[in-house]
This record gives structure tokens, sequence and C-alpha cells, in this order.
């Protein structure tokens, strides 16, 4: 059976009342354990396309995406709940030199880049059994100085990806 889509995801959220109620924000990560193995892999970057980021949140997804397969290829197990990695803001940082200031697409700063988001492991019910969230920088000062380039935004979800899977 293919795992849910993502319309139907949100779909039993909204039907249990769980993200109106507050109810996913009920426990600290580290009171909860995360799962080792999971049937299937997620990103919703829905966060980023409602602040503008358009075919760039896109680019980011499938990036995410394709390292989470790589991350954790062996952790897979039909058996186990999906992973969702909900990514809520990404910040690149206008001048990546060493001598830059803090300007930056979305609020980063610096010689850094940035993202947050959190994983979920959820259930076959939909209910969310773990949750981890996250903030990841990469310096990007020796890597480029074009503010929007595909490869800094690529280059970061792969690190977040990264530290999720050295954290979980």
């Amino acid at each position: 059976m293919p795992p849910p889509s993502r319309r139907s995801f949100l779909k039993t959220l909204a039907c249990t009342g769980l993200a109106g109620a507050g109810l996913l924000a009920h426990a600290p990560a580290r009171a909860q354990a995360f799962p080792r193995a999971f049937s299937s892999f997620f990103v919703d970057v829905e966060p980023l396309k409602a602040k503008g980021w358009g075919p760039f949140a896109d680019l980011i997804r499938q990036a995410a995406l394709d390292e989470l397969h790589r991350s954790f290829a062996d952790r897979i197990d039909p058996r186990g709940p999906r992973f969702v990695l909900l990514i809520t803001d990404v910040f690149l940082t206008a001048s990546p030199d060493p001598g830059s200031g803090s300007r930056g697409r979305g609020g980063g700063g610096g010689n850094h880049d940035g993202m947050d988001g959190e994983a979920l492991a959820i259930g076959p019910r939909g209910q969310i059994l773990a949750r981890h969230p996250q903030h990841a920088v990469l310096d990007v000062a020796r890597r480029s100085t074009d503010p929007d380039e595909p490869g800094r935004a690529v280059a970061l979800a792969q690190h977040y990806v990264r530290w999720l899977r050295r954290r979980l």
C-alpha cells in the first residue's frame, strides 16, 4: 500500500484536531524516543512556499528527500512509522564573504546559511509518535558569492538531514 499523500496527512491532522489544539507541542523533543526505522519519507516545504520561496522550496524539498533516502537507507522497514520532515524556514546570507554583515534572505546573517524544521514520526492513523525540532547552520564563507545559488540551498538541505541522522 502506498504511503498516505501529503493532503491526506494534513487532513488527518485537521480532523483529529492535533494541529489546532496545540497538541503537537505537548512534550519536549528529548522526552520522546524517536523510532529507529521508517516505512517512508516525506518532506513538507509548505511554510517556505507561503513565504514566497516557490520553485526554490521544491528544490530544497527534493534535496532533503534525496538525502533522507541516502542517510537513512539502513533504517527502512515497512512496519515503521512514516518520517516527515517539516522545513519551516531557510536563511541564506546575502553576502557569504568573510567581511559581510548580517543581511540575508529570510533573516540569515554573517557567513552562515541556516535551516529550521522538525522531524516527525507519523503512525498509521496519522498520529505523531515522536518529534525532533532542529536548527542547523552551514558556514558558506568559502562556498559562493551568489545569495540565491541553488547549490547552496541543496548543500544546506543535505547538511540539515545529515545532522538529523547524527541526532536520531
